[in-house]
């Protein structure tokens, strides 16, 4: 199986949040270098504090002004994880995750806001989704410190890879018998008793102009969330908790 994109080089990661750093002790703890919290979080932190201090890592507990001033005032619920860089799978692996297992992946295309990110990813977590790519017409910048919080630690049970070209990687996904769904609001067929094959990557598209052509044009079936038509449509990342729900319903 092909290795995971190599990190030398890239700064380390900077994980803010309660759930999402005592994720990364439980997943990948060789990759923390240091740690930070605030006093009101110690309890619940206590493992990370010995095990840090058994290794002789930095773990300092400090003030919320200062650690506003360490994130720029954005949200961090007391603790900050310092790690390495984190590891990005190829879409080979993804796909080797799918076929083994007859598994399921979300696919992101041009979702740009963090706390969408987030939440999808925490979602397909959630329901036991296995993988996600993240899909940019440039390399993808990763996730932003705002996504990997929301997500509540859920990203770090997800194979991650990420494509400049989501097209023809659906494409290669399909050769090797992964079924794709699109998750359109236009669609007429419904995501409610939709039959998902296995194994099953779902698309989701861009916040507002949803997904593109030739994304559109990988897909095996295009399916949607009817409602009352008093709404256009859903917030993307509570419609892909309903797909991901849907998708996973009849495992």
């Amino acid at each position: 199986m092909p290795k995971s994109e190599k990190r030398a080089g890239e700064p380390p990661e900077v994980v803010q949040g309660l759930r999402a750093g005592l994720a990364v002790f439980a997943r990948r703890r060789d990759d923390i270098q240091r740690v930070a919290y605030c006093r009101a979080v110690r309890r619940e932190i206590d493992e990370l504090v010995k095990w840090s201090a058994a290794r002789g890592l930095s773990c300092v507990e400090t003030s919320e002004r200062e650690m506003d001033r360490l994130v720029n005032s954005a949200p961090h619920e007391g603790l900050l994880v310092t790690c390495q860089a984190r590891r990005w799978g190829s879409v080979q692996d993804v796909a080797g995750v799918l076929t083994r297992s007859k598994g399921t992946a979300v696919a992101l295309e041009r979702v740009r806001n963090p706390y969408n990110v987030g939440a999808i990813l925490r979602s397909a977590a959630f329901f036991g989704v296995d993988a996600a790519i993240l899909g940019a017409p440039a390399p993808h910048p990763g996730l932003a410190p705002v996504a990997v919080r929301v997500a509540e630690g859920g990203i770090e049970h997800l194979h991650l890879a990420r494509t400049t070209d989501l097209a023809e990687t659906l494409s290669r996904l399909r050769a090797l018998g992964v079924m794709v769904v699109g998750a359109d609001a236009g669609a007429k067929l419904s995501v409610f008793g939709f039959s998902f094959a296995r194994p099953v990557i779902l698309v989701v598209g861009h916040e507002r102009e949803g997904l593109g052509e030739r994304v559109r044009a990988r897909c095996d079936a295009l399916v949607s969330i009817p409602g009352h038509g008093k709404v256009e449509s859903l917030n993307v990342s509570v419609a892909a908790g309903v797909f991901i729900g849907q998708m996973l319903a009849r495992r």
